[in-house]
């Protein structure tokens, strides 16, 4: 009988065991498939934060070329009118000579 009782014993060891083993894998399991949310969720959060990051760089660009482009729009309108006065102001001159030269191109001719 004794020898019964012992087998009996290992046998629930050997059960109980058995079920500590499974319970472990069933946590072990549980865990992984949480670390992989986890993982997952971590890295749609790093692409959000990246894609925003990007947003915000290219708008920065944007800016800093639109500001760029109205300085140079600033400058070639300032140089247009640097052009346009100093033209006026040689109309005369210009006039003047044109006026000289046909005359002299007139009297050239008679």
């Amino acid at each position: 009988m004794p020898d019964q009782k012992v087998l009996r014993r290992i046998k629930e060891s050997e059960e109980e065991a058995d079920e500590i083993i499974e319970e472990a894998e069933q946590e072990a399991q549980t865990r992984l498939t949480e670390a992989r949310e986890e993982a997952d969720q971590i890295r749609e959060e790093a692409r959000k934060e990246a894609e925003e990051m990007a947003d915000d760089r290219i708008e920065s660009a944007r800016e800093d070329i639109e500001a760029e482009r109205e300085e140079l729009i600033a400058e070639g309108e300032q140089s247009r009118e640097s052009l346009e006065s100093q033209a006026e102001e040689n109309i005369d001159e210009v006039t003047d000579f044109v006026i000289e030269a046909f005359t002299e191109a007139i009297h050239a001719q008679t």
